[in-house]
């Protein structure tokens, strides 16, 4: 069996990676020679943990490769579409960007190859590229199918490693056939189902956990102005079996990076385009933009005026095990604050530049107690676990002030308890 991986961004890297780790002779395909010259020396396109050993470990082990060429996909037997979908500021996906890349590779593809599309794409994508294939009368047989990536920055190998569960949609037994032997290496329970309703799972899941996001930091802004605290109502919710200890009820920052609002896009103007009626998916991105002012908000608050004041931010990139800054909240917030005049110091423990806009009005400090020292408050952007051990003790003596904005209550346990500092979290500010 032969695997080549189409689009080398974060997803198939990963993808890439893990599947030549588990014996698959993999070859990696992107358009971007620079990338691809990196990859070849071990080196990913974006942090993750492990990922830099696992690449270098496939390469020695010559069960990985890296290429430019796209005829190399001739040989594969499974092509494995794992192209970043590019979003705008509005959250509106290129999915073109994607689906004409795969029809590019259309007349480089083999006779009983099948095309697995893990790219986030509209549902009915597939069934346009399928529609395509054949207008071009190749005369090959090709199967499409669908199984709707499922990775999270910072845990990337450990997921796609043990999934717990992969979802395929297929469209006859040839397709699941061939990719049986390559799933079944990463999990036991795959869950088979029809391409579009493949296709749906990524939308409905992406658009759920963005309503628990949302809804449960609406419940919080409220328990803010009434006195409740988030923490004890989140418990709570959990304690009831109809909701469940493990359900996505926790306050904190809004959803960012726009993975969420990417397919809560895809609904809506799929349910536009049947006019449909979905005022719960059209509502979610309005409520999360209000939430995303929520740490400006606090520092207008207790920070006034703003104009002149040094504000520590900890944490750049998007998310925890990444190095990303695209879509980060942190950068959003910073720039807003350079806005209003503030004076700002950021420190991200995988982050060594600052975007071109902010490189010469925002200092990028050596540690996070030198941003803290003589910020007048400090925000937590990004939870990385060193953070947890900064002491009460020394923060405070570093700081100017003593406002210590924490969203998602991540410092509770060794800032809260210290008199000198203010630690307030969504959901529970005095």
């Amino acid at each position: 069996m032969k695997v080549a991986v189409l689009g080398l961004w974060h997803l198939g890297t990963v993808t890439a990676a893990c599947t030549a780790a588990a014996g698959v002779l993999t070859v990696g395909i992107d358009d971007d020679a620079k990338l691809v010259a990196g990859l070849a020396n071990g080196e990913p396109p974006l942090f993750e943990p492990g990922l830099a050993e696992l690449l270098h470990a496939g390469l020695d082990a010559t069960t990985l490769s890296f290429t430019t060429d796209h005829s190399a996909i001739g040989e594969a037997d499974i092509v494995w579409v794992c192209h970043d979908t590019p979003v705008d500021d509005d959250d509106r996906a290129d999915v073109g960007f994607v689906t004409g890349r795969v029809e590019g590779i259309f007349r480089y593809l083999k006779d009983g190859a099948v095309v697995l599309v893990s790219a986030q794409l509209p549902v009915g994508s597939i069934r346009s590229l399928e529609t395509a294939f054949e207008a071009g009368k190749f005369g090959r047989r090709v199967s499409f199918a669908s199984s709707p990536e499922n990775l999270r920055l910072g845990q990337a190998i450990q997921v796609f490693q043990n999934p717990g569960r992969i979802i395929v949609g297929v469209r006859d037994e040839r397709a699941k056939a061939a990719l049986e032997p390559l799933l079944s290496r990463f999990c036991d329970k795959l869950i088979w189902m029809s391409v579009e309703s493949a296709e749906m799972v990524k939308h409905g899941l992406n658009s759920f956990l963005a309503v628990s996001i949302t809804f449960t930091n609406e419940i919080a802004t409220i328990c803010e102005n009434v006195g409740a605290d988030a923490s004890e109502v989140e418990a709570g919710l959990r304690s009831d079996p109809r909701i469940g200890p493990r359900a996505y009820v926790k306050a904190g920052p809004s959803f960012a990076g726009g993975t969420l609002a990417r397919d809560l896009n895809f609904l809506g103007t799929l349910a536009r385009g049947h006019k449909l009626k979905v005022p719960v998916i059209d509502a979610v991105l309005s409520s999360n933009r209000a939430h995303a002012q929520w740490a400006l908000n606090q520092l207008r608050r207790f920070v006034q005026p703003l104009r002149g004041k040094t504000v520590a931010v900890l944490g750049l990139a998007y998310k925890v095990g990444t190095s990303t800054l695209r879509r980060s909240s942190a950068v959003e917030l910073i720039r807003s604050l350079v806005k209003e005049g503030a004076i700002v110091r950021t420190f991200d423990p995988k982050v060594t530049a600052l975007p071109d806009d902010l490189s010469s009005s925002v200092a990028l400090a050596p540690d996070a107690l030198s941003a803290a020292r003589g910020a007048h408050a400090i925000v937590l952007a990004t939870e990385w676990p060193e953070f947890r051990d900064l002491a009460a003790t020394d923060i405070a003596q570093a700081m100017a002030g003593d406002i210590v904005l924490d969203p998602g209550r991540y410092l509770a346990a060794n800032l809260g308890a210290d008199s000198r500092l203010k630690l307030f979290s969504v959901g529970k500010v005095s």
